[in-house]
């Protein structure tokens, strides 16, 4: 008997220690996939850093790494490879801190070089933005025309950058390059035209969309084209971080069941000619006459609708696992939304006056996957 009580304590103790272990490796996984991957900048403490002349790109992460700014120099190192910044850090003493995401450390570390006409000012290109709002700031900055800009945008061929034979040649949408133009702030010379200026915003997406995203992407039956619009409806749609992964696991749960997407977003992108200067639709609107409109056409609208963040790209390439059908505003001033599992569910809670279940950043992967 005594035995058999010391087998199944040690099997009991084994156990255990394989939960831990795995616990662990799920938050090492999650740890380093923040620090290659993640958009997130939070509240921490500022530290100052020195990063001496010709530090390797491995130093400089063993430098962040001992000043508890980072965990992982690999996941450091590899986003840097794949980067704008790749290259560009300058030696000097930086003050960064501990809640910034690794692709904002990078940015501060690379400051703008010396151009021989000088940087004359930024452009900042927030996520979600459409190719014709780009234009409009273009024109307000006095950078170039808006028409000069959408122009560049037209000219850019397959043969600039071979990734874009991923757009479809026969699809009926405003811009080929929507969805492309990664948001970022970009330096203004002298010298920047607005082709210039499309090339750096193209060559950003390059960087940013990486050969491991790629791979994810083909795993899971996408092409770039796909990928982006996707990403481009949750940009549009979600406003809190947490949310985007849920979101794009609605876009997909509803597309698996043949239901129409019926996202607002993809009325009001044709409708304002990507402007968005209107903040909702009518009744009457869900009739307008568009290839984008996913609330008279089944699959996903003909393009993206915006031009999404690496945040949106990352949620529709890692999205939640849960079954949610529907989700709807609960919170006006926040953004936060409900989500339901079936349209009893969904109509209910209106009449209820109950608004669904606001996932939270703690609790949505626990809610999803009952």
């Amino acid at each position: 008997m005594a035995k058999f009580i010391k087998a199944v304590i040690a099997i009991a103790v084994t156990l255990l220690l394989g939960l831990m272990f795995l616990d662990a490796g799920k938050e090492y996984k999650k740890s380093y996939d923040r620090e290659y991957k993640g958009t997130y900048t939070g509240p921490g403490t500022d530290v100052e850093v020195t990063i001496p002349e010709d530090a390797s790109d491995r130093e400089v992460a063993a430098i962040l790494k001992d000043k508890g700014l980072i965990k992982h120099i690999t996941a450091f190192t590899r986003r840097l490879d794949n980067s704008q910044y790749d290259g560009k850090i300058v030696a000097g003493t930086y003050t960064l801190n501990t809640g910034m995401n690794t692709l904002s450390m990078m940015e501060i570390m690379s400051p703008v070089q010396e151009h021989e006409n000088g940087v004359l000012q930024t452009l900042v290109v927030p996520e979600g933005f459409t190719i014709d709002q780009i234009a409009a700031r273009c024109a307000e900055q006095d950078i170039c025309t808006a028409e000069e800009f959408k122009n560049a945008v037209q000219s850019i061929t397959t043969a600039d950058f071979p990734y874009l034979a991923d757009v479809p040649d026969s699809v009926d949408v405003r811009y080929r390059l929507e969805g492309y133009l990664f948001p970022a702030t970009y330096n203004i010379y002298e010298t920047t035209t607005a082709n210039s200026l499309v090339h750096d915003m193209l060559s950003a997406f390059n960087g940013h969309y990486t050969a491991e995203m790629q791979a994810e992407a083909e795993g899971m039956g996408y092409s770039s084209y796909e990928v982006l619009t996707r990403a481009s409806m949750v940009e549009r749609e979600a406003k809190l971080d947490y949310e985007r992964p849920i979101i794009a696991s609605v876009i997909n749960n509803r597309l698996k069941s043949n239901m129409l997407l019926q996202i607002d977003s993809t009325i009001l992108y044709p409708m304002t000619e990507g402007k968005y200067d209107v903040a909702k639709v009518s009744n009457k609107d869900l009739e307008y006459d568009s290839p984008y409109n996913t609330y008279l056409h089944s699959g996903l609208p003909a393009g993206p609708i915006c031009n999404p963040g690496a945040a949106c790209i990352n949620a529709v390439l890692n999205p939640d696992q849960g079954d949610y059908l529907f989700y709807h505003v609960v919170d006006e001033s926040t953004g936060q939304h409900g989500f339901w599992r079936t349209q009893e569910e969904f109509d209910a809670s209106f009449e209820n006056g109950d608004m669904g279940i606001p996932a939270t950043s703690g609790d949505a992967n626990e809610e999803t996957a009952e």
